[in-house]
């Protein structure tokens, strides 16, 4: 009998990261749940994927679980959830009003958060994978990050939290935290020649990262193949949160 394709669900899609993914995924043979709030750029990479497409508000509980929902009404079942979402605030704390504070908490923390919720439910009664993305600012201090990293450090901590909650139920929760990535919520950093420069100097390995970069890792995490790895937070950050290289002679 042959074994039917995985079934995964990628909440922000249409962002450079999450875009990147659900190619790789659906090359792999993948069943594929595609959520994001661009409906044009959904539809285009619904496709040229084969994606089943979803519009949702990545806060709201109800939007989540309905993604989660439509992969097991047409898949039978969901072996692995993504959440892609994300955002970039540079200020310090001086200058973050309330606004902006609840903003940056809604979309990285509140969003991974019901992602736990609403995978968690779906896979109690067989198992599967749950990976989030943090971010290296949750792990060295970087200058005007203080709300991004505390939203995204309280991912990590969420992380752990539910692996020790679920690892009884066969679920797996794991996350990368990736340093900076060209993206197009980035480009404003890495668009010219000379913002370029400056970010890819802050990376020991000494160049920004790319989408196709973060997503091979998010797939490596949701493979059924790494069945023992849970509760963990992988850097993918070209050194950025761990090393410091040697000065040039």
């Amino acid at each position: 009998m042959t074994q039917a394709a995985p079934s995964y669900v990628i909440l922000g899609a249409t962002g450079g990261v999450g875009s990147a993914l659900t190619r790789r995924l659906a090359l792999s043979g993948a069943r594929l749940v595609i959520a994001g709030r661009d409906e044009e750029r959904l539809a285009g990479l619904a496709a040229e994927t084969g994606a089943i497409p979803q519009r949702f508000d990545a806060t709201e509980l109800a939007d989540v679980e309905r993604c989660v929902n439509v992969a097991v009404e047409r898949h039978g079942t969901v072996d692995g959830v993504v959440n892609c979402v994300g955002s970039l605030l540079l200020k310090p704390a001086h200058l973050t009003t309330m606004e902006d504070w609840n903003a940056v908490l809604a979309t990285n923390l509140t969003s991974a958060f019901v992602t736990v919720r609403a995978a968690v439910r779906a896979m109690m009664g067989h198992g599967g994978a749950i990976v989030l993305v943090s971010s290296a600012a949750a792990r060295v201090g970087l200058a005007n990050h203080e709300a991004i990293a505390a939203a995204k450090a309280g991912v990590t901590g969420l992380v752990v939290a539910a692996a020790a909650s679920y690892a009884s139920h066969g679920i797996r929760v794991n996350c990368v935290a990736p340093g900076l990535v060209r993206t197009p919520l980035t480009a404003r950093l890495t668009a010219s020649a000379a913002g370029l420069k400056t970010s890819s100097a802050m990376h020991p390995l000494g160049r920004v990262g790319e989408p196709e970069e973060v997503a091979s890792a998010l797939a490596w995490l949701l493979d059924p193949a790494q069945s023992w790895l849970t509760g963990q937070t992988l850097g993918v950050d070209g050194g950025l949160a761990t090393v410091r290289p040697r000065a040039s002679a």
